[in-house]
């Protein structure tokens, strides 16, 4: 790592060697879909919009120290020449500007940035830079990892999608699924469950902020507990990532998308969506002795599909009985 200092302005630059080709790595950041999966501080990534020059506009959600912030990037994709410029549209106090980019060349990448923080005091411009240091360094870290994996991430990843339709308003079906507090009671598999709240705010950009730790049981009587951050939006979407997902997973992600049936006044469609990334390491032991990789993505997607159609089975069955909506505490 290399880093110069000026008045009110910073640049580093953080560079790994990278046994993979160089086209593999771009292409896991340049899809910023799989953020979640790739990197541990990532709880969400979109795309927003984009044009056939490259250009292209993203929001983030991410935990920074202990509290989920958002931002949004502008980037420029050059995928011949393999690089990736970005810039932070609206910076978090105390940065008055943020941006970067990462180079792919022959046998390494580059992440490097360029910051200012306006007024800030000393010790508050060398946290942030002991931050972006860190940050840098984990990141980096995860695409070389996931760039020289012996297989490619592409058949590890998955994807799995439900659509269920309840005959009940959309804010009655969001609220049992608000309300994973209450999941123990309602929810069959969900053994047990912890769950703390933050409000929705501009850093968050209006999304109330979950933290759960579920215990949840198996078919086969067993019992795993696993670790996840919730964004929640009013009303009509709930993305997560699993912190701790389960065995046999590298990483997980999903969403829990609501929208009024066509044509049915009252009713509500729902889409859960799953996406998942296989652990190589652990598939025989998980899975079963001489199960290969698409197996094991089909029977990963079919255990957190079945999860989650349980669960909005239970939302159908007391939504329709007219108990799905509670008071709020």
């Amino acid at each position: 790592m290399g880093s110069t200092t000026g008045a009110a302005a910073r640049t580093a630059e953080h560079t790994v060697p990278l046994r993979a080709p160089a086209g593999r790595a771009y292409g896991l950041i340049a899809d910023v879909s799989r953020w979640p999966l790739l990197f541990a501080p990532c709880v969400w990534a979109e795309e927003l919009d984009s044009d056939a020059a490259g250009g292209q506009r993203i929001r983030l959600w991410a935990v920074v120290g202990h509290e989920v912030r958002s931002w949004t990037s502008a980037r420029t994709l050059d995928p011949d020449a393999l690089w990736i410029d970005f810039r932070q549209e609206t910076p978090a106090p105390p940065l008055t500007a943020m941006s970067g980019y990462w180079r792919f060349g022959d046998r390494r990448l580059t992440l490097g940035h360029r910051w200012e923080t306006g007024e800030a005091d000393p010790e508050q411009a060398e946290r942030i830079a002991a931050a972006l240091d860190a940050n840098s360094t984990v990141e980096t870290a995860a695409v070389r990892t996931w760039a020289e994996r012996a297989v490619p991430p592409r058949e590890l990843m998955f994807t799995v999608e439900d659509r269920v339709r309840i005959a009940g308003p959309v804010e009655q079906v969001y609220d049992f699924l608000y309300r994973a507090d209450l999941w123990p009671q309602r929810v069959p598999h969900v053994a047990g469950l912890d769950l703390e709240t933050a409000p929705a705010g501009p850093l968050t950009a209006g999304a109330e902020v979950q933290t759960l730790d579920m215990v949840t049981a198996a078919p086969d009587g067993s019992r795993h507990t696993t670790q996840s951050v919730r964004l929640c939006f009013a009303g009509r979407r709930i993305v997560y990532k699993q912190t701790s997902p389960p065995r046999g997973l590298l990483a997980h992600s999903g969403e829990w998308l609501l929208a009024p049936a066509p044509g049915a006044p009252g009713e509500t469609v729902v889409i859960a969506r799953h996406h998942g990334a296989v652990d190589p390491a652990a598939v025989a032991e998980v899975f079963g002795a001489g199960t290969d990789l698409p197996a094991a993505r089909q029977r990963a997607g079919a255990a957190l599909g079945g999860n989650s159609l349980r669960t909005l089975e239970r939302a159908r069955l007391l939504v329709e009985a007219g108990q799905g909506t509670v008071s709020p505490t």
